[in-house]
């Protein structure tokens, strides 16, 4: 599988470029483990269930791949969507995202585009709001272009309440779909996004949690 997976990441990149590329994407990896899987068991695997089935429905072709991962976060959900939500400021809590800039203001339809990080194998990514809900605290996004091999990738973004440890908490579930690109399988085109998508969720908990602590709260412009 690695042969089939390192093509699905960095395809034709130079011999050089994809050197560096590739200690960059390890870092990713390593990063992204931890507890961001679904528990499956009792109350909590009850509810991510059902929020999964409620908000995190996607629409497949036989050619692509969907699924969802769920990080459980200790900082009030208030806190956690104040940053979610800012779909012109990605590189809050997106540890691999250098820059956002934004075609019009922020709402249903605006387009950013995104400049990754030097090292990694794509240098921007052109993405599209499709739903952002500060009531049910949902955020839909899509990617229209960039160089990357991502192609109809969608993603949907909901935080709920909890309790944690007796304190107020917040359950983070995203969810995707994505062309499997050709000579990959949905195992492997799933693996290395849900890689990508560990390594955000772990930096969104880390960012919010050092936030609870200050009290601090990222201003909800409704724009």
């Amino acid at each position: 599988m690695k042969l089939s997976v390192n093509y699905l990441i960095f395809g034709r990149l130079p011999s050089q470029v994809k050197s560096k590329a590739k200690k960059i994407v390890k870092k990713i990896y390593q990063s992204g483990k931890g507890k961001e899987e679904m528990n499956g068991d009792g109350e909590n695997g009850m509810m991510e269930a059902q929020y999964i089935w409620r908000h995190h429905r996607h629409e497949i072709r036989d050619d692509q791949c969907t699924s969802a991962l769920v990080k459980h976060v200790k900082a009030p959900v208030h806190l956690v969507w104040s940053l979610v939500r800012r779909f012109d400021q990605p590189q809050k809590y997106k540890p691999f995202v250098s820059r956002c800039i934004m075609n019009g203001d922020l709402g249903i339809g605006s387009v950013r585009e995104v400049n990754v990080k030097s090292g990694l194998p794509a240098t921007t990514s052109t993405e599209r709001l499709e739903l952002l809900d500060d009531e049910e605290h949902i955020l839909g996004i899509k990617i229209v272009g960039g160089d990357h091999r991502l192609r109809n990738y969608s993603s949907i973004i909901t935080v709920h309440p909890e309790v944690i440890e007796g304190r107020p908490g917040t359950m983070v579930i995203e969810s995707f779909a994505v062309d499997v690109p050709e000579g990959n399988t949905k195992d492997e085109t799933c693996y290395f996004v849900e890689a990508l998508i560990r390594c955000n969720l772990k930096s969104l908990a880390d960012v919010s949690e050092r936030m609870a602590v200050l009290d601090q709260i990222e201003p909800i412009n409704r724009r």
